[in-house]
């Protein structure tokens, strides 16, 4: 008797001793899961720096600037620009190398498939997203670095030519100042969508709640 009681008692909380195991098994995908996008996230953001020439983050007073000192920006926001058009292929392989590795890990803890699915299909989602979004910052970013080299192409051209009063750029004629105001235009226009971008994606990288992976709050 005194073993059949333990065996029944075995058998009843054998379920709830199964419910135990699969919460904490999920609460462990569920952070590896977490600690993969960090990594990546971290990936992408030092990826997305590398964009930009170190020398082009520097400040250059445009009024005092050389003639040298003019190309070498408009040759280093060339490669700026060459950067950005080049950048997918390299963020999609991150996207990759994070979703095998999930892979990876839950298979590694014989996750039943129906979990692996879910939490598979999550990750997919979000780098959907992510992809898309990023492909239309690195497209607006590519249009500004274009829009900045076209815009110092002008003082280029001009070099000698014009005068700086008061912050101002002074041309001698009219075709010049039209020309000038337009690239300026485009390139005040092209950073205000950069800078929209940017604080769009703040929140679109912001952590994603468990329930997208498993379909369920935790």
């Amino acid at each position: 008797m005194v073993v059949l009681s333990v065996g029944a008692y075995f058998v009843a909380d054998l379920g709830k001793l199964k419910e135990t195991i699969a919460a904490r098994e999920r609460q462990d995908l569920a952070a590896m899961v977490a600690k993969a996008a960090n990594e990546t996230s971290t990936a992408i953001e030092k990826l997305s720096n590398e964009v930009e020439p170190r020398t082009l983050s520097g400040d250059l007073n445009l009024g005092v600037a050389s003639r040298s000192d003019l190309e070498a920006l408009r040759s280093n926001l060339k490669t700026a620009e060459a950067n950005a058009n080049t950048f997918m292929p390299r963020y999609i392989t991150l996207l990759k190398a994070e979703r095998d590795k999930v892979e990876t890990y839950a298979h590694s803890m014989r996750t039943d498939k129906d979990t692996v699915s879910k939490v598979l299909d999550g990750v997919d989602r979000r780098h959907a997203k992510t992809a898309d979004f990023t492909s239309k910052l690195l497209l607006a970013r590519a249009d500004y670095y274009r829009a900045y080299e076209t815009y110092i192409a002008v003082l280029v051209s001009n070099f000698g030519a014009y005068k700086v009063i008061n912050g101002e750029f002074i041309f001698q004629l009219q075709s010049i100042v039209d020309r000038y105001n337009f690239a300026a235009h485009a390139m005040t226009v092209a950073a205000k969508r950069v800078a929209e971008l940017e604080e769009e994606r703040k929140a679109l990288f912001a952590p994603q709640p468990d329930k997208e992976y498993f379909g369920r709050d935790k």
